[in-house]
């Protein structure tokens, strides 16, 4: 909860903090909650220089460690920076917390993994991590989201991206996108593809073009989506396109619930 108060013209934020303090009365243990009032009129250029400084992902935990603080500190901290736009929140399994803190932020520019997140609603699938490459001026469609996570050599990217399947719709720009990069590169989505369709729910056909485009990349011979990584689970898509898929049933359990 915030307050304003006014002192000479001069606008000053205030924020009520709820603080836990276990006393011990009568012999008997109880917990107390009290309104800690803080001020809040930290400037803009201050807060700046410390999210520069900062710069990468945290928890509270985490944020309390770097700066030997504690939790209400580096609550009061986040709060100040969210504030100005400095900070991204992200959830992870268990509804945990992570805290991406930067000035880009503030230019509100969008990232290829905020993107590839927003294609499911699942946190236990979302991306979070300090190598966000970010995009201002425009949005980047799910195309080219799809095209960046595959080239990222991630499982963890990986997995995410097969949740922009169900978002897919102009196959002729992700094909075009595609070829742009190495050979078999339009073949490793179609692979993909077929193993997001046992997972995730709407996913739309892919056009018979885009599949025989990339049936003729089959003659290159067996290509990693990363290297020397193989499924134990998916073969049969694996024999179909000629290509190793670096994933396993149990990698993708989380698109089940």
């Amino acid at each position: 909860m915030s307050l304003f108060f006014f002192n000479n013209g001069l606008k000053i934020e205030f924020v009520y903090i709820l603080l836990a303090i276990h006393l011990t009365l009568h012999a008997k243990k109880g917990k107390v909650y009290i309104l800690w009032l803080i001020d809040l009129s930290m400037r803009t250029a201050k807060l700046m220089k410390v999210a520069q400084e900062l710069e990468g992902i945290y928890t509270v935990d985490t944020l309390c460690k770097r700066l030997d603080i504690g939790r209400t500190r580096a609550i009061y901290l986040i709060h100040r920076l969210r504030k100005v736009g400095m900070i991204k929140t992200t959830y992870v399994a268990g509804n945990k917390r992570l805290y991406f803190i930067s000035i880009s932020n503030k230019l509100k520019g969008i990232s290829f993994t905020d993107k590839i997140n927003e294609a499911t609603t699942n946190q236990g699938i979302h991306l979070s991590g300090a190598n966000i490459h970010f995009i201002h001026g425009r949005e980047p469609s799910y195309e080219e989201a799809l095209v960046y996570a595959l080239k990222q050599d991630s499982v963890r990217y990986i997995i995410a991206s097969l949740g922009l399947f169900r978002k897919i719709k102009d196959w002729s720009s992700l094909y075009s996108l595609a070829r742009k990069e190495e050979n078999s590169f339009v073949r490793k989505i179609a692979a993909l593809y077929d193993v997001s369709r046992l997972f995730v729910k709407k996913v739309r056909k892919m056009p018979k073009r885009f599949v025989n485009l990339a049936m003729k990349e089959k003659d290159n011979g067996w290509v990693y989506v990363i290297d020397k990584l193989y499924s134990r689970d998916f073969e049969n898509i694996e024999k179909r396109w000629k290509v190793h898929i670096p994933l396993n049933w149990g990698d993708l359990e989380e698109y089940k619930r």
